[in-house]
């Protein structure tokens, strides 16, 4: 069950925080720290996707601290799913993952900031400051890479389900040649974790019941047309 406090409880004027993670060490580590900064109130935390748009939606704090990787759901679709139903909540990724496909997914969910796990702490406390300001925060080096997306993208033509990721197509098409998650996984150099969350990602988007109709669905858009790999 996700942990909240009332929205009675926050001090005056402080900036409303629900921390989502699915590394309870971590998780009150960071809401421990967080709490000894003057102006942050910490209303709840939560460790799985459905914990935590519950949690957030009940606790309408200001900004969520999300992790991407949350065990057999995804913090990018919990991201989606929280500024779909409530837009004035920003969302601040704070990951291990800063691979190009994590970071723009999250953007396009609607996560108003990213920054790995590796960041200093004022770093984060400036990143849930500007997020929950109304700004987007972006570091110099994610910003470099939105631009070369974005100019990237004017001259590749249409892709194959335009709705998933870069990464995302890459891990159905081994799919749909026919690969098991750890093969999958070998061939990306992915935790088998990390395959099942892309696989749920894919599904969800896609809206298809399993993985044999998504084989199907994949290899009637041209996708796994080559020979499976052979096992590693």
């Amino acid at each position: 069950m996700p942990e909240q406090s009332s929205a009675a409880e926050a001090a005056d004027g402080a900036v409303r925080i629900f921390v989502v993670d699915d590394h309870p060490v971590f998780a009150f580590g960071m809401s421990s720290f967080l709490e000894s900064i003057d102006g942050f109130q910490v209303v709840g935390r939560a460790g799985t996707e459905d914990e935590a748009v519950d949690g957030v939606l009940a606790a309408q704090p200001d900004v969520v601290l999300m992790d991407v990787d949350l065990g057999a759901g995804s913090g990018i679709e919990a991201t989606r799913r929280i500024v779909r139903a409530a837009p004035g909540i920003g969302v601040l990724i704070v990951t291990m993952l800063g691979d190009d496909d994590s970071v723009f997914a999250a953007l396009r969910a609607g996560a108003r900031g990213y920054l790995l796990k590796s960041a200093l702490p004022d770093e984060i406390e400036r990143g849930l400051r500007a997020v929950a300001s109304g700004d987007v925060l972006l570091t110099a080096e994610v910003g470099r890479r939105a631009i070369d997306l974005l100019s990237g993208a004017r001259t590749t033509g249409p892709v194959v389900f335009p709705e998933l990721t870069h990464r995302e197509r890459e891990v159905l098409d081994l799919i749909a040649r026919g690969l098991d998650n750890q093969a999958v996984a070998r061939r990306l150099v992915l935790s088998s974790k990390t395959v099942r969350n892309y696989l749920s990602g894919i599904l969800a988007k896609l809206a298809v019941p399993d993985r044999s109709a998504l084989i199907v669905r994949a290899r009637e858009a041209g996708l796994g047309r080559d020979a499976p790999d052979a096992p590693a």
